[in-house]
């Protein structure tokens, strides 16, 4: 049994989730350790003895060596399997690291929609392409969305777990194909297909006389050529539309599926408290499940005084001198200010964990940074024992 805040926890905690959970997500704002939440539920996950596949799109360079891995954009790669034997994974177990490359995976849903080659490459070489596939606010969201929705049903893998990306938000990822269809599908895009002509000149003569105004005075300012190029590109993406919203509605669907696990992560900062619950209750507000939360670098309760201060330096082999002894009393009485202004901010996630009876997991703070296979084995063994 644990207890966090004020609500006891049963202690089988995010063990279900990997044994019966084709894709977990593990979701939070940037900074609470969520990549190295799902690297260690993978390596559990491994442990049981399931082909796992972890999806990142900005992987630790720390974890990275920790694997023996050489980051390759959109290329699977297996960690060495005598590594993984070194702590607890049976032969039969696996743990592959994929890093997702937003435009690689851009370009692949580009060559699968278009119609034929031309088109393909018109739309590939486009200047203004070339800025939408890395720049574009929600394309890396959707891009993490679509390679997963891909992966998902490759029978190499028993698990695929996805890392989301790090964003201002934790939810950008959940409204990213309805973004990105929006804006392919908007008012002011539909005017430059109405303005590029056959020829495939861009016309002021079919537009409203103020629309063809303001592009005017747009093309002196950025050169004819900018809308040449602007209005050739949503043209090109206008034929692509009905696929391109088809796998959009598809890949937002999958989102909701039932054997589609969602994992919040958190610390015990206000502000993140904040984001997660945030999260939370819109995914309660679609009727989407929470099933678990995590909370990072938690501060272990220590007693403000022990009375075995003394035994303790004498084992380390340092002098039990009144100075010292003095400085342990502050240090002991300073943690455990830290653990319990923990505990009243963790107070707030009571309420929602209550309303969707998921487990919460604590992680405590590490002595250093966690960047091995053994320390990401230690966390498995919190997360799902």
């Amino acid at each position: 049994i644990r207890v966090m805040g004020g609500l006891v926890q049963p202690s089988r905690r995010l063990s279900p989730l990997l044994d019966e959970r084709r894709v977990v997500l593990c979701v939070g704002s940037g900074g609470v350790g969520k990549t190295t939440t799902t690297a260690a539920l993978g390596l559990a996950a491994a442990r049981r003895g399931k082909r796992v596949l972890c999806l990142t799109i900005d992987p630790a360079r720390r974890l990275a060596q920790s694997l023996g891995l050489e980051w390759s954009a959109n290329e699977a790669r297996e960690v060495d399997p005598d590594l993984l034997a070194a702590v607890g994974v049976p032969p039969r177990g696996s743990l592959t690291v994929m890093r997702v490359d937003t435009k690689l995976t851009f370009d692949s849903l580009v060559k699968e929609l278009a119609p034929d080659a031309e088109r393909r490459d018109r739309i590939l070489n486009n200047v203004l392409y070339r800025y939408i596939s890395t720049s574009l606010a929600g394309t890396q969201e959707y891009m993490a969305m679509e390679k997963l929705h891909a992966l998902r049903d490759d029978p190499r893998w028993d698990l695929v777990l996805l890392d989301t990306p790090p964003t201002a938000h934790a939810l950008d990822f959940l409204d990213a194909p309805e973004r990105l269809v929006g804006a392919i599908d908007s008012p002011a895009i539909r005017w430059f297909v109405q303005a590029f002509q056959s020829s495939g000149k861009l016309s002021f003569n079919l537009l409203a006389k103020s629309t063809a105004t303001l592009l005017k005075g747009l093309g002196k300012l950025t050169g004819g050529g900018f809308l040449e190029q602007v209005a050739a590109f949503i043209s090109e993406m206008n034929a692509l539309f009905g696929g391109w919203k088809q796998r959009a509605d598809a890949v937002a669907a999958a989102l909701r599926g039932p054997d589609v696990a969602y994992v919040l992560v958190t610390t015990p900062d206000p502000l993140a408290i904040r984001e997660v619950r945030y999260f939370a209750e819109r995914l309660v507000s679609e009727k989407m499940r929470v099933d678990a939360f995590v909370v990072n670098r938690k501060n272990p309760a220590f007693p403000s005084e022990s009375a075995h201060t003394p035994e303790v330096l004498d084992a380390l082999g340092l002098p039990t001198s009144p100075p010292l002894l003095e400085k342990c009393a502050e240090a002991l009485k300073d943690a455990a200010g830290l653990a319990r202004l923990d505990r009243l901010h963790l107070f707030s996630l009571d309420s929602i964990v209550e309303e969707t009876g998921a487990p919460i997991v604590s992680v405590p703070t590490f002595a250093s940074d966690v960047y091995d296979l053994e320390a990401l084995r230690q966390i498995g063994d919190i997360l799902a024992p």
